[in-house]
């Protein structure tokens, strides 16, 4: 890590503000030109070696640690019960890629397409298909593995050369062919490989894991440490960024960003940018730092004394993926040994003397992934539910107050719901108990079918609350303000209960834990969701790329509408959401923005 005295008042050609998963792979691209001086600052620890990160198959482990989590929390939710949500985001070198469960996984087709067709050209699935691929080196499953389930892939959709590692990770075998051969008598298609834009069926995800050693691939790993050394490549962490600071300029002319104040150690620093300073905090932050920076509404900077310089719809917008999940107890007569058995601490220690000899649960992933349209989950009533999500979308186009650009988002949504061969639910086996309601019994195994929401109709908002960067900005995503979202998780649970009709899960499971088979009604089912989901941590939007009368905050370039510098090159920019966990898209991101900045698409 650098030191203060290497940065303040220095000049850099460029600024990244946040040293995550999209930061760190922008600054480890554009330091490779050695002509060009790259700084990073990261407001958190550099956190680098630490086991609770590098070693799997902890999940959760990091959360709510301030060393590790920002820990915000979301104000009140009036269409969830008033509740509050807490949303780990990882605050240290690497970001979330520290933190997640490694799962990897990218979008269909159509949802990346979607982003073009809102104004976006080039963001497109033939773009990310290569940058995706850039980013990643596959390794193929050992043949113990696939002595064990038999594993598929299309090597044409896998990188070869990329600093993140990916792989099969070690799973409970037992589970995927439970789960897998269900899905399948439920209708499904096996998907061969899900990595090559069709991910409507069932298949077996991947894991940024490095099977040399079963430790977490992530952007620190992949994106800084080989590359540390460089001369023009400096990381400051502890440096919370306040503000970008701009040159004098006359009403309605761009304004050029020329440095960043940030604190570091109590005290307030500048340092300078002479081509450009860029935002890499993620949704949650980039938003505030924008706003403390004069750039947002009017309205927003008024309530926190900040004198506006760009009227920008910034921190709007805002989409999350929330989920929850149904458990069961398994039979026993299988011998599934899943991740229950971790709550043994005798168990644990043997498991992490078996990891030094790359044994055991210590190199456990998720493997088990199922998408497919609400048709499939319920064909009687879907037609029905359709019919009912476009008359609310034509009422609210008669809304004068609708945002500009909402229209499309929704139409877009609603025709993915209409096409039986795109996903409108997803669900995921987790090999262990997984739920909130219930305690798990000692000595018995359980499976907990997961949820995800991926296409929400709701928007949210994120915005700084007061002028200190200190202070966390308040943050709504406004969970099922639009009542589809909710009536969606409905059919998600609903799907899950109802898998126990269907064999293999029939026979293979005791019963069903929570809610149990007392929870029927829709009413029941809802206030089970009301009770129990949360944050999927894939919170996107609050930067979006789109036309700046669509209420676009950057442009195709990722440049911040009215300034000549000044970009945001994050998750934050995602304008419509994707049926993805969002990791594997933020080095897509940062893998683009350095092309782009560097001139060369």
């Amino acid at each position: 890590m650098a030191a203060i005295e290497e940065i303040v008042d220095k000049t850099f050609d460029y600024v990244i503000c946040g040293g995550g998963t999209a930061g760190l792979t922008l600054a480890s691209r554009l330091s490779q030109d050695p002509s060009l001086t790259v700084l990073v600052l990261e407001a958190g620890l550099p956190n680098i070696d630490d086991p609770k990160i590098v070693l799997p198959a902890q999940f959760g482990a990091t959360f709510g640690d301030p060393k590790f989590d920002w820990w915000f929390k979301t104000v009140p939710q009036k269409h969830s019960k008033d509740k509050e949500y807490f949303w780990s985001r990882g605050k240290g070198l690497g970001g979330s890629s520290c933190m997640n469960f490694y799962a990897w996984s990218k979008p269909p087709k159509g949802d990346v397409d979607a982003i073009e067709k809102l104004g976006n050209p080039g963001w497109n699935w033939d773009d990310y298909a290569m940058y995706t691929k850039r980013s990643e080196t596959f390794h193929p499953p050992t043949p113990t593995q696939s002595t064990l389930y038999p594993h598929t892939f299309e090597p044409t959709n896998r990188g070869t050369s990329g600093p993140i590692q990916t792989t099969i990770p070690h799973l409970v075998h037992t589970i995927d062919e439970l789960f897998q051969e269900t899905m399948v008598n439920r209708g499904l298609k096996t998907v061969r490989d899900p990595y090559g834009g069709d991910i409507t069926g069932t298949w077996i995800a991947s894991a940024n894991l490095d099977p040399k050693t079963w430790t977490r691939s992530y952007a620190t790993t992949a994106y800084y440490l080989p590359y540390k050394d460089r001369p023009n490549f400096k990381v400051l962490t502890e440096a919370v960024v306040a503000r970008v600071l701009f040159a004098d300029a006359p009403a309605g002319v761009e304004l050029t960003a020329t440095g960043v104040e940030f604190i570091h150690g109590g005290k307030m620093f500048v340092v300078n940018a002479s081509k450009e300073v860029i935002l890499s905090a993620g949704t949650i932050k980039s938003p505030q730092i924008l706003e403390l920076s004069g750039i947002g509404t009017k309205s927003v900077l008024d309530k926190i004394g900040v004198k506006q310089k760009v009227e920008l719809p910034v921190g709007e917008n805002v989409q999350d993926h929330t989920f929850l999940g149904v458990s069961f107890e398994l039979d026993a007569k299988t011998g599934h040994e899943t991740y229950d058995l971790m709550r043994d601490p005798g168990y644990v220690a043997e498991q992490l003397k078996l990891h030094k000899e790359l044994k055991g649960m210590y190199r456990l992933g998720i493997t088990s992934f199922a998408y497919f349209p609400l048709s499939l989950a319920n064909p009687s009533a879907t037609p029905t539910l359709i019919a009912s999500v476009e008359r609310g979308i034509t009422q609210a186009k008669r809304n004068p107050n609708l945002p500009p650009g909402l229209a499309e988002q929704w139409d877009i949504q609603l025709e993915t719901l209409k096409d039986d061969t795109l996903p409108d639910l997803e669900i995921i086996a987790f090999p262990g108990f997984f739920t909130t309601v219930s305690r798990p019994e000692e000595g018995k195994r359980y499976v907990t079918v997961l949820m995800v929401l991926n296409h929400p109709f709701s928007r949210g908002s994120v915005h700084a609350k007061s002028n200190d960067p200190l202070d966390q900005p308040a943050i709504d995503p406004n969970y099922f303000e639009n009542d589809f979202d909710l009536e969606n998780l409905v059919q998600h649970v609903k799907f899950i209960k109802s898998m126990a009709d269907t064999e293999p899960w029939k026979s293979g499971i005791v019963r069903e834990v929570d809610p149990g088979p007392e929870c029927t009604t829709d009413q029941q089912i809802r206030e089970f969701i009301y009770d129990t989901h949360g944050t999927c941590w894939h919170t996107i939007g609050s930067c979006s790329m789109l036309p700046r009368e669509k209420n676009g905050v950057v442009d195709p370039n990722l440049k911040v509408y009215g300034t000549t510098n000044l970009r945001v090159v994050d998750i934050s920019i995602v304008p419509i959401h994707i049926a993805a966990h969002t990791h594997a898209t933020a080095y897509v991101i940062g893998e683009k923005a350095a092309d782009i900045i560097l001139g060369k698409v």
